[in-house]
């Protein structure tokens, strides 16, 4: 009896989730099976829907405001112009290396705009490393749920790369910016 009662409640817990695009294993732990599977909240508390880029290529980049690499904001909205159709790029604010993204999500989003014209959309700040890592960059860190690769996100700025198809390409750390010929040679 305990055992019907234990698999109807999981049944139960499944159907009535506000996350329907998240998958539950045997061990009833969550995972994705894809990049499309995730929702994030975005700086203005909206949602940001991966499912609706499909047919175009996704750069995931965690960034920071006060960091030696910010500027590179600039060469992302460069890029997100002149790939727009093809590309799509989605800012993760993190605050996870010396930290240095220390603003509300507001205040991150007037930066953003003000200073660089951040037109791309941008995540809520989340964290990109550690015990309270973003589900979706546990995603991106581990082979074992991308299928493709470990990466380990060592400063801000690090860029993830996925094709057409959802499907992980390359990870680009901080020194790779976005105009550099090594990422444009994979668009």
């Amino acid at each position: 009896m305990l055992k019907v009662l234990t698999a109807a409640a999981i049944l139960l817990c499944m159907a009535s989730t506000t996350q329907p695009t998240i998958m539950t294993n045997s061990n009833t732990e969550n995972i994705a099976k894809s990049i499309y599977d995730f929702k994030v909240e975005a700086l203005d508390g909206s949602s940001i829907n991966f499912a609706s880029f499909k047919g175009k290529k996704i750069l995931i980049v965690n960034t920071a405001s006060e960091c030696g690499f910010t500027p590179q904001y600039e060469g992302l909205q460069k890029l997100y112009i002149q790939q727009q159709g093809k590309l799509v790029i989605v800012g993760f604010p993190a605050n996870n290396f010396g930290a240095q993204e220390p603003g509300t999500n507001s205040e991150i989003k007037s930066f953003c705009t003000k200073n660089y014209g951040v037109s791309f959309p941008m995540a809520a700040k989340v964290s990109v490393k550690g015990d309270d890592m973003a589900p979706i960059y546990q995603w991106l860190c581990h082979k074992s749920e991308n299928g493709v690769l470990d990466a380990d996100i060592k400063w801000n700025f690090g860029k993830f790369l996925l094709d057409e198809n959802g499907k992980l390409i390359q990870y680009f750390p901080s020194n790779i910016t976005p105009m550099s010929q090594e990422l444009l040679s994979k668009l």
